[in-house]
């Protein structure tokens, strides 16, 4: 018998309740463990894998999977992430197992007879699709860094796909805007049911089978065999270039984490094929320099110093940022002192910059927002920060027939022309086109900070391009503006990214007068409701961890104990 996809079971096979049986907790102080991430249900699945003798990674991996069910617009088995790993009895290490082009792909592939970009076609449909890396990553992390048995962390996921979730009134919402994308992307029409409220009970048989397979051949059952035949008929059906071929050479890689020092803090975050380590720590030592405490949060002088550090550091991303394993990407040199010294001397506080006088910096050398983030500490001080998408709110918005989950819209991730803004009105050049086998610029940044050497904080975020500059707005609330965790992630926020010229704000941000201040100097501005979505973890001075989920999403949730 065939399977229903998911979105068709939400019309045949549902029933109607007006509960739904889990709520969210949005901060928590807790002795021994702590989780932040984005669902009441997986942030319980990590918690029970933790309280049986599971280590953070372990918890990653059941809860990473459980996403995948219970939050299928950015929790993923259909798209990619990275992982920080700081274990409490060695060194920091990074794992990216982001999506990669296919082998068919080629550098103009989204560009029309007169070479201008072709709309929609980067995003929606079955051409926007890189290889999926989630399930290898998982399994790889597991291999190197687990303790409990792969298939007691995998049958969580199967028993919420099989007995299924209720969900969420914000999951509706979200359910409700795309369903004209999923009517006219998959054979069956799903969501032509709009009158779904909060409560509805979603069994999902077909997820739940690519996800025994999972289970019972690890990431094999995803890659070969009956889940990737699926997927390549699914590519085949809609004009998508995955073959099998790309499937199986597939690989996640291990790397060197990008470190800096900030003050008495030690940055830990992600090298490329994610811009975000590179742009978080070019960024926090821009600002080092500026007295920020003094200043006061969301002064007008902490308003420029960090927003003129943004400016510069996106900059520096749109030229020289990509795959590292296919652009000669100048880290070293982007993260030179002298070098990011030299980038803020000819800021001025008399006057706004202009994104036209501030190109990349001259280097001596080369060398929606539906992403979602998890932070675990478990009880021997291991840290996980991994982040992890599908590109859009339900990737390319194609769900795989028979196979039950959705796939990514990464490809949009490449710069399609040099130039010409993404889906996030993020620029870039060559170190970014397309090519096979290459892995897309992301801007994902899952973060461990330390200091003086110790622990300090675990934090992430979904958001496209503001992810970099709301994690080091939650840093620098906490190290520079005093705040609690709670009151750090829920601060208003603000972001520059170098192109457009101008800074995003959110409704409650640069209060007091500051936004006409800033005005008055030249700055423009856009008023936007909410940005990217913090989920974090900060170890408290008695050693207890106090963990925090953003309220800008209803379903961000905390668990621990």
């Amino acid at each position: 018998m065939k399977y229903l996809p998911l979105l068709a079971l939400l019309i045949l096979g549902c029933r109607e309740s007006p509960r739904v049986d889990y709520t969210a907790e949005k901060s928590a102080t807790y002795s021994t463990v702590a989780i932040a991430g984005p669902h009441p249900l997986a942030t319980q699945t990590a918690e029970a894998v933790l309280r049986r003798g599971g280590n953070a990674i372990d918890a990653a991996v059941a809860m990473q999977l459980a996403m995948a069910v219970v939050y299928p617009r950015a929790g993923n088995i259909g798209g990619g992430g990275f992982l920080v790993y700081r274990p409490a009895d060695g060194p920091a290490i990074a794992l990216d197992y982001r999506e990669v082009a296919p082998a068919a792909a080629h550098r103009d592939m989204y560009l029309d007879s007169a070479g201008n970009v072709t709309e929609g076609l980067s995003t929606l449909g079955h051409l926007a699709v890189g290889v999926p890396g989630t399930v290898a990553g998982i399994a790889a992390m597991h291999e190197r860094f687990g303790s409990l048995p792969w298939a007691e962390l995998v049958q969580p996921a199967i028993d919420l796909a099989d007995g299924g979730y209720r969900l969420s009134e914000a999951e509706i919402e979200r359910l409700k805007r795309y369903h004209d994308d999923f009517a006219a992307l998959n054979e069956e029409t799903p969501f032509n049911d709009s009158s779904r409220v909060a409560g509805t009970l979603v069994q999902q048989p077909d997820l739940a089978a690519t996800l025994i397979r999972i289970r019972d051949e690890g990431a094999a059952g995803f890659y070969e065999g009956a889940t990737a035949d699926l997927i390549v008929a699914e590519m085949e059906s809609g004009g998508g270039l995955i073959t099998r071929e790309d499937l199986r050479q597939y690989a996640p890689k291990w790397k060197a984490p990008i470190t800096k020092e900030y003050k008495e803090f030690r940055l830990i975050s992600m090298p490329p094929s994610s811009s975000g380590g590179v742009a978080l720590s070019q960024m926090a030592e821009m600002i080092e320099p500026f007295p920020l405490s003094e200043y006061g949060f969301q002064s007008v002088r902490s308003v420029q110093v960090i927003a003129e550090a943004m400016r510069r550091a996106y900059a520096d991303r749109a030229e020289y940022l990509g795959d590292a394993d296919f652009y000669p990407v100048p880290v070293d040199s982007l993260l030179r002192d002298e070098y990011l010294l030299n980038r803020m001397a000819d800021f001025s506080f008399d006057t706004a910059g202009t994104s036209a006088a501030i190109a990349a910096g001259n280097l001596p050398m080369k060398e929606t927002f539906e992403t979602t983030h998890i932070s675990i500490v478990d009880s021997l001080g291991n840290a996980v920060s991994i982040t992890t998408t599908l590109n859009g709110n339900f990737g390319s918005k194609v769900m795989v027939d028979g196979g039950g989950f959705f796939l990514n819209n990464e490809m949009d991730d490449f710069s399609a022309k040099p130039g010409v803004p993404n889906m996030f009105g993020l620029v870039g050049k060559e170190a970014n086109a397309i090519q096979p086998g290459k892995r897309m610029l992301s801007s994902m940044t899952p973060t461990i900070v330390e200091r003086n050497g110790e622990l300090f904080l675990v934090l992430g975020a979904p958001g496209g391009s503001t992810i970099i500059t709301a994690v080091l707005q939650t840093f620098l609330n906490v190290t520079e503006y005093g705040m609690d965790l709670p009151a750090a992630v829920a601060a208003p926020r603000f972001h520059h990214q170098w192109l457009p010229d101008e800074i995003l704000y959110e409704s409650d941000a640069l209060s007091g007068g500051v936004l006409d201040s800033l005005k008055t100097l030249g700055y423009r501005f856009r008023e936007v409701n909410s940005m990217a979505v913090i989920k974090a973890i900060r170890v408290l001075h008695d050693g207890r961890l106090q963990a925090a989920a953003d309220p800008r999403n209803p379903d961000d949730d905390v668990a621990g104990y």
